[in-house]
């Protein structure tokens, strides 16, 4: 195995993104042999890795795979979690470790994608690709058309202008409200913050799609498929 930087292998071998490998180094969490890592160094087989003193199991080519996964509320996207987490529900990968690409938060369900292969991960999710992502909400109450337009128009979150592409009004009822919504923004929690700012709390939240992906009607929550990722672009 010819010698790659750090961060690239393991990101492949499914070790969290590669920013995160960067902020770990920097940290001084992660060491080559017996020598904290520095950004820029490079390794192969014949090196031994350690984050946070465990060893690292590193190949040249791993098996890259690709899960949809129908998340339930109550689990989290974390393997450093006390709580149940996505992995539970899921076979051992064929090397590497399971990440998500992107996150829901504990209380949102739906549509999840899952890899052991942190490059393919990063160019899913990349900015770049401008990905929609499609959820169904309930919220309370009934919003005033004007407030509407404001969720289209957006508001700022961590310095970035963050608004829905498309904003559907569907069912109500005396104390709620269901919409289907288009968003761009992968931040965290980027749905719901989008409706608090108009006093609107999100009872209820499921992700259906994400670019050309739908969540099919007959994968049960907890459950996954495996998919290709030309599914997600087309």
């Amino acid at each position: 195995m010819s010698k790659e930087r750090i961060q690239k292998i393991l990101a492949q071998n499914g070790y969290s993104s590669r920013r995160k490998v960067e902020s770990l180094i920097k940290e001084g969490r992660v060491f080559i042999n017996d020598t904290p890592a520095k950004l820029g160094d490079k390794i192969s087989e014949e090196d031994k890795v350690y984050i946070d003193g465990k060893v690292i199991n590193i190949s040249e080519r791993i098996s890259s795979e690709l899960l949809m996964y129908n998340k339930p509320v109550g689990e989290e996207c974390s393997h450093a979690t006390s709580k149940r987490n996505i992995f539970e529900n899921l076979p051992k990968p064929k090397s590497g470790k399971w990440i998500s690409i992107g996150r829901l938060d504990i209380n949102t369900c739906g549509l999840l994608l899952i890899t052991n292969d942190g490059k393919l991960a990063n160019d899913i999710i990349h900015p770049s690709n401008e990905i929609e992502r499609e959820y169904i909400a309930r919220v309370r109450g009934k919003p005033s058309d004007s407030n509407l337009k404001k969720l289209m128009l957006g508001i700022t979150i961590d310095k970035e202008k963050v608004f829905f592409t498309d904003l559907v009004k569907g069912k109500e009822t005396t104390s709620h409200t269901w919409f289907a919504m288009v968003i761009m923004s992968g931040k965290n929690r980027s749905v719901r913050k989008l409706w608090d700012s108009i006093g609107h709390e999100v009872s209820r939240l499921k992700r259906v799609r994400l670019g050309k992906l739908f969540l099919p009607k007959d994968l049960k929550e907890g459950k996954f498929k495996r998919i290709s990722p030309h599914e997600i672009s087309g």
